[in-house]
């Protein structure tokens, strides 16, 4: 076989495994899809259509939206991730706080092994107290539960247990044998899926004369300035000049080079907006335990829908802190100072060692306040124009963020693969060469 036809068998190869992945990505979201139409056992879709229709707004509705709509159903996979997403904000607090959880983060592929054995157990955990906040919820809510009683309780809450397990088992085989990030793309995958619902709806309202003309093409102006808002502020970054002495090995004169420390003014991702949202959820598992009938914790909840001054607050509030808390996690200014010294490289008059790690800092810091209030404003600004007029939540700033951006991180990622298996045959060509 000729070096070149050998070549292209690599890059076939390589083709087919991305292709592979891609197909096994697609199947297992249609998996997930499936079960969002898989209804709860003893509920009556009548009585439930007609409560759910009345009730889209605020926290529910943005359950409903992280759930693909299973919650409207009330689906076996109506807790949907968030369980998951709840833990693994409590893991990653405990790894900052606890020297337990820290030691397990410095043991490596060993202790990150254990971090994701906690986070599971507390996934169940959490579904299993949220899931029975909603059979106790179901049963308040009406007429919606024809044999309500603790069978009906055990039973709803053993399947929604069931169901946010497999999901979380499917994140997990997403992102081993497909492509992008599982959990993102099951988030992902159900919000894109009630997309033409929402747009359907709007449409409605629109020859219902609920919305006017105007307003239905200044809602979708305000889509498409959103998407370019946020690629905009995605794909910007600042480089930080590093240098490379020159070095003499024998007769032969080596670096004396430049390149960049690319820093991204979002290096958090959508990973704030998710875990803000996650911590805002807790209201609605807190409001089916024996609390529904209190006027005091109905005021409370009140205060809980969108356009509300403390639902606003709390949930800037908690994208901002997210947003340093997890910078702070993925990038450690230190660690990336104490990699360039030990390869000579050096940020033109700045020390090495310390005083770059100080610098790094500096300006991650700065970058990281701009994209936290980047990421409040397209979250909440959207929220505003929904609190005022009737429409559907996956519309707002928050779906399109997460739409947006695993959308980015996903193609890059692909990207990635096809460059990876073009250098692979390069390589290859190379050696055969020689």
């Amino acid at each position: 076989m000729s070096n070149e036809n050998i070549g292209r068998a690599g890059v076939f190869s390589q083709a087919n495994d991305l292709k592979n992945r891609i197909i096994f990505t697609i199947l297992i979201l249609s998996v997930y899809r499936l079960g969002t139409y898989v209804p709860l056992a003893g509920i009556d879709p009548i009585a439930l259509k007609e409560i759910m229709a009345n009730s889209q707004k605020g926290l529910l509705g943005m359950f409903n939206m992280f759930s693909g709509g299973a919650v409207n159903r009330m689906a076996i996979f109506a807790l949907g991730i968030m369980p998951y997403i709840s833990a693994s904000i409590i893991v990653q607090l405990l790894t900052g706080v606890s020297d337990y959880f820290k030691n397990l983060k410095e043991q490596g592929e060993l202790g990150r092994k254990k971090i994701t054995q906690i986070t599971r157990y507390g996934t169940v955990l959490i579904a299993c107290l949220q899931g029975y906040g909603v059979a106790v919820g179901i049963e308040n809510a009406g007429s919606i539960v024809t044999e309500p009683g603790m069978n009906f309780r055990i039973t709803t809450t053993i399947s929604l247990v069931a169901g946010t397990t497999f999901l979380m088992w499917l994140g997990e085989q997403i992102t081993l044998r497909g492509v992008g990030n599982g959990i993102s793309l099951i988030i992902f995958s159900g919000i894109v899926a009630e997309i033409p619902r929402a747009l359907a709806s709007t449409f409605e309202l629109g020859r219902t004369g609920a919305l006017s003309a105007l307003m239905i093409v200044l809602i979708f102006v305000l889509v498409i300035f959103t998407v370019l808002f946020i690629v905009f502020f995605e794909r910007a970054m600042r480089k930080i000049l590093i240098n490379y002495p020159k070095r003499q090995v024998g007769n032969k004169i080596y670096g004396g080079d430049s390149s960049h420390l690319p820093l991204k003014i979002n290096t958090a991702g959508v990973i704030p907006a998710i875990f803000a949202s996650a911590l805002l959820l807790l209201p609605v598992t807190l409001s089916n335990f024996g609390m529904s009938d209190s006027e005091l914790f109905l005021n409370i909840s009140s205060m809980f829908t969108q356009g509300q001054p403390l639902y606003m607050l709390l949930y800037a509030s908690g994208i901002i802190f997210f947003s340093f808390f997890y910078t702070s996690i993925v990038f450690n200014p230190k660690e990336t100072s104490e990699n360039l010294r030990k390869h000579g490289g050096y940020i033109p008059g700045i020390r090495p060692g310390d005083r770059t790690a100080e610098y790094i800092d500096k300006i991650l810091t700065r970058l990281t306040t701009v994209g936290a209030l980047y990421l409040t404003f397209v979250c909440l600004m959207p929220e505003f124009l929904i609190s005022k007029y009737p429409i559907p939540f996956y519309l707002g700033g928050t779906s399109i963020l997460i739409v947006v951006v695993v959308a980015m991180d996903t193609v890059t990622q692909v990207q990635t693969r096809l460059m990876s298996s073009q250098y692979e045959s390069l390589i290859r060509k190379t050696k055969f060469g020689k």
